[in-house]
């Protein structure tokens, strides 16, 4: 018999050490291949612990790739379970005007050039 998580179960293994991922309806226990991801560790938490089948399947994933994907393959998503809400933590969005910096980064090289070209026309020019 088909062993069945709820969205709920799947959503606590949610880390590097013990992670799930539902493609297709089907649970996979990724945990030992998170560090053998081509695209790295990070994207697979990213998509870990939730229906992750749109992520995965506008990749584009080989043959090859879903083969090594069904050696993990630990059950099924109890369709009739909610979708569980993530409970990871959300990272902060930056806004362009956060992102501006500090002023002094463009004023200062425009202050130092102008002061060069200054140097450079009138008074080492006129020597």
């Amino acid at each position: 018999m088909v062993q069945l998580y709820t969205y709920e179960e799947v959503s606590k293994h949610n880390t590097l050490d013990d992670l799930y991922i539902i493609i297709k309806s089907k649970v996979y226990d990724i945990t030992k291949f998170v560090h053998e991801h081509p695209g790295g560790d990070e994207l697979l938490l990213d998509e870990g612990a939730k229906d992750s089948t749109e992520a995965f399947e506008d990749v584009g994933h080989s043959p090859d790739a879903c083969a090594i994907l069904e050696q993990y393959y630990i059950g099924e998503v109890d369709i009739k379970s909610k979708a569980a809400t993530s409970t990871k933590p959300q990272t902060k969005q930056v806004t362009a005007k956060e992102s501006a910096g500090n002023p002094f980064r463009i004023i200062i090289p425009i202050i130092f050039f102008t002061g060069y070209f200054y140097w450079r026309i009138f008074i080492h020019g006129a020597n």
